[in-house]
């Protein structure tokens, strides 16, 4: 009979290795590999093949019954945006996010609105007790009659009372804190984390029944845990904000049943998180006039666009090399932007500190930020402020054209709505969206390059 071998999993990416390694080599990491037991599988002989069940026959795709996949509307209307319409039955999603960022807030929320509105809602906590979770159920005021809570970590326990439930929805909060007792590795261990996500997901789809994990993050955001994990769900969710703000944003990376990049925002207040319907107007709500390094730029996150305020401050550096800091913005994408303005406009900024921050505690890493960012540190550069009624939008390339961005016309609708009177944008963008008929209450100027993008944003800056 064989015997169980013992093997090496890297706890960040899964990588195998036969001994202990320093460091992986698949992703990197330093002190990640854990030591588990593997049984050996067990595979059939030649000359049992015959005696196997016959599985399904392929069939052809266009003899396969289609139909649009009903949805379970959570009552969250920023939650329904970013699901693309609503929870799939028979989907697994997975949330993740830092600590104390609100994810279990948020999904005791959704419980509550799926027991209210459609049917049995489970939440399983491998966390917190059941008289912690009613402590929160109170201060967010869930109560509904088929909320049912279970403080779990056994994995087939969690299985046998949603056999008995039939719930609608399952919350298991969270996937690294349940273990299969067939298994000898710890709770969150690659093993353990790989076939729990497995068996859900075989639940989910011979059941109906819709399932929401909570996976923790790394050091870096990322989910804990080996990638495989991202690749078995329906939907991959961040939580992501500022845990010293109210602002929390919810981001789609993937969702095989809707739109990925959607964004929906919520406020977190002392009865739970409250949803904002107008995204533009909360991040704009403390925006300054009249400062140099200010600059309102127009984002597009899945079909939401959204403006926001990107702030620049240029200094001249104390020590022998400058120092970039970019928050909410991608730092690469900064030092690119710094380049173009040095040798294309002429800014002398390579003895000078920059730091750039999106501000609201957002994240955008969209190309048409480009003209935005580039506006705002040579604003602060020259201590020009921008003219506090202009959006600026449009991707700047290495030899300082200003190139097009897609769906210009939400984007100016979005500025229009808000009260704006200008927009800097694409000189090649603006030319195909009046050819296309579009119309705004606000003056389209457009732009074939930085310089020319500096000029019409910044008040009498002559760069």
């Amino acid at each position: 009979m064989a015997r169980a071998r013992t093997v090496f999993f890297c706890q960040h990416c899964g990588q195998e290795s036969p001994k202990w390694l320093g460091r992986c080599p698949g992703c990197g990491e330093w002190n990640s590999f854990v030591e588990e037991k593997v049984a050996p599988a067990v595979t059939a002989g030649i000359g049992d093949r015959k005696a196997r069940t016959p599985g399904e026959r392929p069939i052809p795709l266009n003899e396969v019954e289609g139909a649009d996949a009903p949805r379970l509307p959570t009552g969250l209307t920023e939650l329904d945006r970013v699901l693309g319409g609503g929870l799939v039955p028979g989907s697994l999603a997975l949330v993740g996010g830092d600590p104390g960022i609100g994810k279990s807030t948020l999904l005791l929320q959704l419980s509550q609105a799926i027991a209210e509105r459609v049917g049995t809602a489970l939440y399983v906590s491998g966390e917190e007790s059941a008289r912690q979770i009613r402590l929160r159920g109170d201060r967010l005021g869930a109560a509904a009659p088929r909320l049912l809570v279970l403080a779990e970590t056994d994995l087939q326990a969690i299985e046998e009372q949603v056999d008995a439930v039939k719930p609608t929805l399952v919350v298991v909060d969270s996937i690294q804190t349940i273990y299969h007792p067939d298994l000898t590795s710890a709770p969150g261990s690659v093993g353990q984390v790989r076939e729990c996500a497995a068996r859900l997901l075989r639940l989910a789809k011979a059941t109906g029944t819709a399932v929401v994990l909570v996976g923790h993050v790394t050091k870096e955001s990322a989910i804990a845990g080996p990638r495989i994990l991202e690749h078995l769900v329906d939907a991959v969710l961040y939580f992501e904000g500022d845990r010293h703000q109210s602002y929390r944003i919810l981001r789609a990376v993937k969702n095989r049943f809707g739109s990925t990049n959607e964004l929906g925002l919520f406020e977190m207040r002392e009865q739970g998180l409250v949803e904002v319907p107008n995204a533009s107007q909360a991040f704009l709500a403390e925006r300054p006039t009249g400062v140099a390094g200010s600059v309102v730029v127009a984002s597009l996150e899945g079909t939401r666009p959204i403006l926001v305020e990107v702030q620049a401050l240029v200094t001249p550096t104390v020590f022998g090399m400058a120092r970039r800091t970019a928050t909410g913005i991608d730092y690469n994408r900064v030092l690119l932007l710094l380049a173009v303005l040095e040798k294309r406009c002429g800014l002398a900024l390579g003895s000078q500190d920059a730091y750039l921050k999106v501000a609201g505690g957002a994240r955008v890493d969209e190309p048409a930020l480009d003209l935005g960012v580039a506006v705002a540190l040579a604003s602060s550069f020259r201590e020009v402020p921008t003219d506090p009624r202009t959006v600026v939008i449009g991707e700047v390339g290495l030899a300082g054209e200003v190139r097009s961005v897609g769906q210009l016309d939400r984007r100016i609708a979005e500025a229009s709505r808000l009260g704006f009177a200008r927009c800097v944008v694409p000189r090649g963008s603006v030319e195909a969206w009046r050819r296309a008929g579009g119309r705004a209450d606000l003056e389209v100027v457009g732009v074939a390059t930085v310089e020319e993008g500096l000029q019409a944003a910044l008040q009498g800056l002559q760069p």
